[in-house]
């Protein structure tokens, strides 16, 4: 009995060991099993490796892509932003640039025109009659130049004939050329006809034209600011904008440069703004522009630039008679530079 009880005991133990020992050895396989069931289970069908690698080349053209910009941007420079010219950091400059239509002939300037008021309080447009002439107008030049401003020139036909080579480069320094007839006669003078105030007009417009090289602005002033009623409607029906003034600097009057500067800043302290009428034709203004200039900075006023929205064109009579004009200085020889006419061939 005790015998058989011992059997057993021992029958009960060996089998309790050896099921610990299959339990041991079974489960690593199992979870080795499991691991690899879990690993062949999404690799059952071919296509999900496929659309995953489709998705991972797809990601990686997505981000080339997002770099392409980046390395054109690189490549090819961005548009370079213009730099000033100015070398005056306190320059009076330019406050903001119109575009004139003048269809019709507008007329500018509230001594003479009322219709359009467009200059704000503290604005001003500088405007210049009677050149080209040498030294003063390059004087003039210079002046707006150092303080990075900008003008309207009315020229006289006659000088720009004289001095081309001044009036091309008024227009090369970025200012606008309008004319100021041929010979500066008053359009409402006694003796004045129609048809001679209309060769006044023409004769100027093609003799500016003869000195640029190209078509002036459809800008004009009267001489003596004296409107011819015929001579304004001619204007209108030619497209040709008219120029009075706000503030006049009676600088051919003018005994001194610092009577200049005191009459145009009495005159637009006054107005409060306003289209200054000066003279590049005179001394005593290309000597007061400077100073002019800075009392204007000094005032808290802006220079306005009026640009005209197309070119005059000019009568083909007019241009042939001022070619042919036996009155010129020359013949239209004098639009050539002076090297392509004088050459020193020894020293």
């Amino acid at each position: 009995m005790r015998h058989a009880l011992g059997l057993l005991l021992a029958t009960v133990v060996a089998a309790l060991a050896i099921t610990g020992v299959w339990y041991y050895v079974s489960k690593p396989s199992a979870a080795k099993a499991a691991a690899q069931s879990a690993a062949a289970k999404p690799s059952e069908p071919a296509s999900p490796p496929a659309r995953v690698a489709a998705k991972a080349s797809a990601k990686d053209d997505v981000e080339t892509t997002g770099t392409i910009p980046t390395r054109t941007a690189a490549s090819v420079p961005a548009p370079v932003q213009p730099r000033s010219t100015c070398a005056n950091l306190d320059a009076l400059g330019i406050s903001r640039t119109v575009m004139v239509d003048t269809t019709g002939g507008p007329g500018f300037g509230l001594d003479h025109f009322k219709q359009f008021d467009f200059l704000a309080d503290r604005e001003v447009v500088l405007t210049f009659d009677d050149g080209p002439w040498p030294v003063n107008t390059p004087a003039v030049l210079k002046a707006l130049a150092d303080e990075c401003t900008t003008g309207i020139f009315f020229s006289i036909g006659k000088h720009a004939t004289y001095h081309p080579e001044i009036l091309r480069q008024v227009l090369a320094a970025g200012h606008v050329v309008g004319v100021h007839t041929w010979s500066h006669a008053n359009l409402n003078g006694k003796k004045m006809t129609d048809e001679t105030a209309k060769e006044e007009l023409e004769k100027g417009f093609s003799a500016v034209k003869f000195a640029l090289g190209t078509n002036p602005a459809p800008f004009f002033r009267f001489p003596q600011l004296q409107h011819r009623p015929s001579a304004v409607a001619y204007l209108g029906s030619r497209n040709i904008a008219m120029f009075s003034c706000d503030v006049d600097s009676f600088d051919f009057r003018s005994k001194d440069a610092d009577q200049v500067v005191n009459t145009v800043m009495t005159g637009l302290d006054k107005k409060g703004k306003g289209i200054i009428l000066m003279h590049d034709f005179q001394k005593n203004t290309a000597l007061a522009l400077p100073t002019l200039l800075r009392r204007l900075k000094a005032g808290g006023y802006k220079v306005v630039a009026m640009k005209p929205k197309g070119t005059l064109d000019t009568l083909p009579e007019y241009d042939a008679m001022i070619g042919q004009d036996p009155k010129l200085p020359t013949t239209m020889t004098n639009a050539r530079p002076i090297s392509s006419v004088i050459q020193t061939i020894s020293q």
